[in-house]
């Protein structure tokens, strides 16, 4: 209600304002309101409650009359990814975006009309010496208003104040009285915290965040895996040691069972090999990220345990081992995983029972590099880690008379197995291996020797950069490891480098054995994010994430967050779409590659149409991709008959979560086994391809790999970082390393010996792509053998003529 308040002190007066339950006044200072004038407000000194909750009388002030609305959060830390939100080490306030006040459009003035009009410059003299209030600074602070925070505030009350046809009638009343010297400037406060708390609305709900955001007991999530007396078996070795062995067979002989794997091969190798047994068909395969925790199992198989520290996808495998509703849990994985699963399964109230395996065959490693192609042998593995080094080593193989199976990543899964089938079959010609470290993890190999083209692979670490780095003792050990397999030809294996400098990394790398891993990756869930944006309305799923990942309670003993790059960038892609929160929050949990510009595209209509609530039927798919296709003609064909794959793969996945939006998942599978096999013809003739590629331009698809190349590069370059990235000097130097005939003339070599050339400039500003580049070195290479260059760069000293139709 409305009264009258008697403000004591040198200034003592009655004061208009509306009295609020929590306040704590002397009755004697209370009159009723029996009139309605312009007066003098008193200025509210915000107190809190004792830190511990304790419910004592809060110190009133020297004006009579306490408040007890201020935010009880002056400090909150967390450990793992919470830290403190003010004048903490982890400051968060930037993640806070204020929401727009539009300013008031009354017609009617009834603060002018009880106190007078005021003048903008006086408005706004009295707002800057508001700001520059040391005392208010210091109510701000505790009030949960760090510098950030009290800046954004006042500006956007400023552009309130002086926007704004009409203020508030209590604001204007103190406005005017601090003009006319009856009121303190401090009067302002209580408005002004008002409004933060409307443009900031964390600041008043800071306790359900941290609550929503408590992240300390993931094993509580999962209530179904809790009420069962699950056994949980860790099988722990080396690579070809037969512990997945023992584990699939328990998995193969029970009534009803899902294997959970890290790869979509795996699955298929799993998904096979239980139909030809005549398996019951209570059976599941599929990837670890795919995997139910709601439906019943009575044996489950969880492979490669020590991803559950993948800085990316680690989430999936703890979500898959604390949650998986199953009798017996079978773990597969490196031994350095033993510790984190027990201290898991203790948290969760569980046993587990470790069962180790040792190598079954020999592995040597041989004591000189490769040092040449020439030295290749039938059963030899070269490993690459990209995708340009394969196909550079593909070509100079096959040069010297050898058939080369290839396998990589990007590949379906089809196609790998049908390469690994040509390489293992003793009676075809095929006996040499190109491949990245996609064998590392599935695939039966019969190898002899595992040859490391190079030892840098490009790596993402903690801060989700993407750096070169010399590849962990871990993968040295899984991929070193396929070579000599228990039952096939080449029973004792080798391995060894290409490069002589290598020779002792390697060594250094197989002598050791892997770190223990530490901690468990974790992820916010769907249900968690819609409780955030309750709370945070105005805000985007890409900053939800932001805030949540930064106010979380981790503890770091056991867990951290992983990386949510991925999910941020799908995010911000279709944040212009319409969509509810959980199905945004589903489709940005995709399965995509977002170097793929196809693929991201595609996943943008796919996203439309299902804010559309069209649904995405088998001729609009075929529309859109331009179905049918033909066996690809260049190398450029072949990468984006695998992009049509991975965006059939999408669809498939999206079935499974909007089956009436995606309905025609089983002839979207047909049209992928007809790809499958036309990507197959295409990795068959491979080096033909790369040939093809020198001289002709794709027939059904654009550049999509220099496309994004340039993208990624203006992108770049427009944050202000001219320097070429890692990645991109590795494909400059791929590129270059593919033509090796190819010669710049003598001018350009002479200046490309400089750092910070044109060509690198160009390149940095993506003006200029690799591929473009060996075209200019293939037509300077021509152009110096029509002027007569000689070898060294020299000119041959004729006089050189413009051939007729030549400029």
């Amino acid at each position: 209600m409305w009264c009258k308040l008697w403000v004591p002190g040198a200034a003592a007066r009655w004061c208009v304002r509306r009295l609020r339950p929590e306040w704590h006044v002397a009755p004697s200072l209370v009159a009723p309101l029996w009139c309605v004038a312009p007066s003098h407000v008193a200025h509210l000194w915000a107190t809190q409650r004792d830190a511990h909750r304790q419910e004592i009388a809060p110190p009133r002030n020297p004006l009579g009359f306490v408040c007890t609305w201020r935010l009880k959060h002056r400090h909150r830390g967390g450990s793992g990814g919470g830290g403190s939100w003010r004048g903490g080490k982890d400051d968060i306030s930037h993640l806070f975006i204020p929401v727009p006040v539009k300013a008031r459009q009354d017609e009617i003035n009834v603060g002018e009309e009880m106190a007078g009009p005021l003048k903008k410059e006086d408005i706004l003299r009295i707002l800057n010496r508001f700001y520059t209030n040391e005392t208010v600074k210091e109510l701000a602070r505790e009030n949960g208003l760090d510098n950030y925070l009290y800046q954004q505030t006042f500006i956007s009350f400023r552009k309130f104040c002086l926007e704004s046809e009409s203020l508030p009638v209590d604001l204007h009343i103190i406005i005017s009285d601090i003009i006319q010297g009856a009121g303190h400037i401090h009067d302002i406060y209580p408005t002004f915290l008002k409004h933060a708390q409307k443009i900031f609305p964390h600041l008043i709900c800071m306790d359900d965040l941290y609550k929503i955001s408590d992240l300390s007991n993931p094993p509580n999530w999962y209530t179904e895996a809790r009420a069962l007396n699950r056994k949980i078996i860790f099988h722990a070795g080396p690579t070809n040691s037969g512990k997945t062995y023992h584990a699939m067979e328990r998995f193969l002989n029970a009534e009803s069972g899902v294997y959970c794997g890290p790869l979509k091969l795996l699955a298929s190798e799993v998904f096979n090999k239980s139909n030809s047994r005549g398996t019951p068909s209570r059976h599941v395969a599929c990837t670890v990220e795919m995997t139910s925790v709601n439906d019943a199992f009575d044996v489950a198989v969880v492979d490669e345990i020590q991803m559950i520290r993948d800085p990316s996808r680690g989430w999936a495998w703890t979500r898959a081992l604390l949650g998986l509703n199953a009798k017996e849990v079978h773990v597969c994985g490196e031994s350095s995983a033993i510790g984190l699963i027990k201290e898991l399964a203790i948290a969760a109230g569980e046993e587990v029972e470790v069962r180790r395996y040792k190598r079954l065959t020999e592995l040597t490693v041989e004591d000189y590099a490769l040092q040449t192609l020439d030295n290749v042998h039938p059963g030899d593995c070269i490993v690459c880690f990209s995708k340009r080094d394969i196909h550079y080593v593909t070509r100079e193989i096959e040069r010297r008379g050898h058939e080369v199976a290839v396998i990589y990543g990007g590949l379906p899964p089809g196609t790998k197995l049908a390469q690994a089938h040509k390489f293992n079959d003793p009676k075809h010609p095929c006996k040499i291996l190109v491949a990245t470290d996609a064998i590392g993890m599935g695939l039966n190999l019969s190898i002899r020797r595992i040859i490391f083209y190079s030892l840098i692979r490009p790596m993402i670490n903690e801060k989700g950069e993407m750096e070169m780095e010399t590849i962990s003792v871990s993968s040295a050990l899984q991929i070193a490891g396929r070579a000599g397999r228990y039952g096939t030809q080449w029973e004792h294996g080798y391995v060894t480098s290409m490069k002589p400098e290598d020779h002792p990394t390697l060594c250094r790398l197989l002598s050791h054995v892997p770190d223990d891993i530490e901690q468990a990756g974790l992820h916010p869930t769907a249900d968690q994010i819609e409780l955030f944006a309750y709370h945070l309305p105005s805000y985007t799923l890409s900053n939800l994430i932001d805030v949540f990942v930064n106010l979380c309670t981790v503890d770091s003993s056991l867990y951290f967050m992983c990386l949510m790059d991925d999910f941020k960038f799908l995010a911000d892609l279709i944040q212009h779409i319409p969509l509810p929160l959980r199905s945004r929050y589903v489709l940005c949990c995709s399965p995509i590659n977002k170097k793929m510009p196809f693929v991201c595209a595609m996943f943008l209509k796919f996203t439309r149409q299902l804010s559309q609530n069209e649904p995405a039927t088998l001729d609009w798919l075929c529309h859109q991709v331009k179905w049918p296709f033909s066996t690809p003609a260049t190398l450029l064909d072949l990468v984006h008959l695998e992009e049509v794959y991975d965006v059939f793969d999408l669809y498939l996945w999206l079935s499974y979560r909007f089956p009436d939006m995606f309905p025609e998942g089983e002839l979207v599978r047909d049209l992928q086994r007809e790809l499958d096999d036309l990507i197959q013809d295409g990795v068959t003739q491979i080096v033909r391809l790369l040939r093809n590629s020198d001289t002709r331009t794709s027939t059904t698809a654009a550049e999509t790999e220099d496309t994004f190349i340039m993208d990624q590069r203006k992108k770049s370059s427009s944050r202000g970082n001219p320097s070429l990235p890692l990645t991109s000097a590795e494909d400059l130097h791929q590129e270059t390393a593919a033509f090796p005939k190819a010669k710049f003339p003598a001018q350009y070599r002479r200046k490309s010996m400089s750092r910070g050339n044109l060509t690198e400039r160009l390149l940095a500003q993506g003006l200029l792509s690799p591929k473009m580049l060996a075209e200019l070195q293939r037509e300077w290479q021509q152009q110096g053998s029509e002027d007569g260059e000689n070898g060294d760069g020299s000119s041959s000293g004729r006089p050189r003529r413009n051939k007729p139709g030549k400029r």
